[in-house]
């Protein structure tokens, strides 16, 4: 059994990622900054902590991260236009907890980020996106650097339909879609799996088992 912490422990993905690990027998730990959102992850079987991505600092998430064995990054800021908000919560909410994993002794973490922020952006597009695209390409870079145990997965558009249970997966796929709860069945699986640590991959619905395709994901080749 693990205990993991789920950064970002009230978003969409990880509400559908609790039920998973305590299905595999694991303790999410699910960091909140309201007491509302505590109670609903504990109904999902997390255990709640309270912490505030935007305001803490390194040493609030390393006492977050206490008796945890594994940290998922699963924040986002939003879609409420806000670029500032951006780098606050998808850059600087990601580097923290990089920082404070490592200050904590945990070598594990996978992150969800975005497909496709490594390529340009088009120069028609809104200054919030360029800030989404900027925040996640970065934060992705400092923890390949960090010396942690890494995997970033790396969504196509994100929806609320049912899972699927099977993705297209690769260093590169085509764009589309993928249920929030399949994302959350492939970081679980990527948690199980030590053959992913230093992997990073684009995701989205395919024909794929989740497993199966988990299982073959590609290395970072830099």
């Amino acid at each position: 059994m693990s205990r993991i912490a789920v950064v970002g422990g009230h978003g969409a993905v990880a509400r559908q990622l609790h039920p998973l690990l305590v299905a595999a027998g694991h303790t999410p730990v699910a960091l909140v900054r309201r007491d509302a959102h505590a109670r609903e992850v504990a109904a999902l079987g997390a255990e709640p902590r309270m912490l505030d991505i935007e305001a803490s600092g390194v040493d609030a998430f390393v006492e977050a991260f206490a008796g945890c064995d594994a940290v998922v990054f699963a924040a986002g800021g939003g879609p409420d236009g806000n670029a500032e908000r951006k780098q606050r919560v998808d850059l600087e909410g990601s580097t923290k907890s990089t920082e404070a994993a490592r200050r904590a002794g945990i070598a594990r973490f996978v992150q969800v980020s975005a497909m496709s922020v490594d390529q340009p952006v088009p120069g028609d597009a809104a200054p919030v996106w360029r800030a989404y695209v900027a925040a996640k390409r970065e934060a992705d870079a400092v923890l390949r650097d960090s010396g942690l145990d890494w995997t970033v997965v790396r969504p196509g558009a994100l929806t609320n339909d049912p899972p699927t249970g099977a993705v297209d997966l690769g260093v590169t796929v085509s764009r589309g879609s993928i249920p929030r709860a399949d994302v959350a069945a492939v970081v679980a699986a990527c948690l199980a799996d030590p053959g992913t640590v230093g992997a990073q991959f684009e995701v989205v619905s395919g024909d794929v088992p989740i497993a199966t395709a988990v299982a073959s994901a590609p290395r970072f080749a830099g």
